[in-house]
């Protein structure tokens, strides 16, 4: 159960289960998980540090390896979570004696992402026989790809229990977009029945992973989209008082790139990095000319109330607030472009140890009980390493 406590909340309606007893409406925990390969290590360390915490997500959004991690939180009982992130994170990572020696020799992962690059990550990806046909070949959507993704498909399998993430106890949302249309679509366990395939689907980071048809439409990563899908929650309807967890591996911020290489890697932070803000910012913009509304609302006469059209514009008010509490993965020294392929066990662990004290730093302060203002719905909370 999650151990915060709310202050009275909305009268907006929402589904039964998120009632408490006394008829108030529970506000809700969502943890959004940004996609970022080899990165996601340490977003499995903040969730480690909320459940130890005592706080569980109600939902969990996510897209490529956040889509992967949010499916092994929602995809088994509690007491199993942390057990199959690190039957997950264990499997796909890599040590040998040469990757310690090239380390030595080059303060970088270099050599040993470069390992990754020639025999793929066992349980994850591996190399496609097709692609040795050349670029040209016409394979199929579902095979025009450098690597195979089967690998993930038996390892899924495996570790999430998709009886239980259908029972929907905790909400599951992954993003991918499609490969016709352009189109983002998010695959939502609250509506749907999910398999292994919608979460390879938010994976299927192309040229590398190929597409994965799902109801006869091929789609990629939704990072290719927005790899940072925290719309979802801010956009959902009825809207619900919520503590927003977003957990993000890109540097939206950095010094200038003096080298062709540095330059590499500050390209793919901007790419990845995703406009989350801007989103955000948008939407606290929204979000307080619904509250403006809401308080004009109570200004007008009561016998004026029944109005029709009074109502259809009351109805564009809300009294939700979100708490948006954002975590964001340090540099480390010696990292590059190649960052998001360091799969070494060093690599991992380290990451892994960054999440987690910075989400019981965060626990430790809990930003989100303080005062706020009565027209602000989203209020953010920057927490950085």
């Amino acid at each position: 159960m999650n151990k915060i406590t709310r202050n009275p909340s909305t009268s907006e309606p929402v589904p039964e289960a998120g009632h408490m007893a006394d008829g108030s409406i529970k506000r809700q925990t969502v943890l959004v998980l940004q996609g970022g390969g080899a990165l996601g290590a340490y977003q499995a360390g903040v969730y480690q540090a909320l459940v130890e915490g005592g706080i569980e997500p109600d939902w969990v959004i996510g897209t490529s390896i956040g889509a992967i991690n949010a499916a092994l939180i929602a995809g088994n009982e509690p007491q199993n979570r942390l057990p199959r992130l690190r039957e997950f994170w264990d499997g796909v990572s890599r040590s040998s004696p040469l990757d310690e020696f090239f380390r030595m020799m080059v303060p970088s992962n270099i050599f040993s992402n470069m390992g990754t690059v020639m025999r793929g990550i066992p349980g994850f990806f591996e190399p496609n026989p097709s692609a040795m046909l050349g670029v040209n070949r016409e394979v199929g959507v579902e095979n025009a790809s450098y690597y195979t993704t089967d690998p993930l498909k038996r390892t899924l399998d495996n570790l999430i229990d998709f009886d239980c993430l259908n029972r929907r106890h905790t909400r599951l949302t992954v993003g991918a977009v499609n490969v016709n249309t352009s189109e983002l679509k998010y695959f939502d366990s609250s509506l749907m029945p999910l398999s292994a395939a919608h979460i390879m689907a938010s994976g299927a980071l192309p040229p590398a992973f190929p597409a994965v048809c799902i109801d006869g439409e091929p789609y990629w990563d939704g990072g290719i989209y927005s790899n940072t899908p925290i719309e979802v929650v801010l956009d959902e309807r009825p809207r619900r008082d919520a503590l927003i967890f977003a957990v993000n591996m890109w540097q939206p911020r950095a010094t200038e790139p003096k080298s062709i290489w540095q330059v590499m890697g500050r390209q793919k932070d901007l790419q990845y990095a995703s406009r989350g803000r801007s989103h955000v910012a948008r939407q606290e913009q929204l979000h307080r000319l619904r509250h403006v509304v809401r308080e004009m609302g109570k200004l007008v006469p009561e016998e004026r109330r029944e109005d029709p059209m009074f109502k259809e514009l009351a109805s564009y008010g809300c009294p939700s607030v979100m708490h948006l509490v954002r975590l964001l993965s340090p540099r480390l020294d010696g990292e590059d472009h190649t960052k998001d392929i360091d799969f070494t066990r060093a690599g991992i662990r380290t990451r892994w140890q960054a999440g987690y004290e910075h989400g019981q730093r965060v626990l430790s302060e809990m930003p989100w009980e303080c005062d706020v203002d009565m027209l602000q719905g989203i209020v953010i909370h920057e927490s950085q390493e």
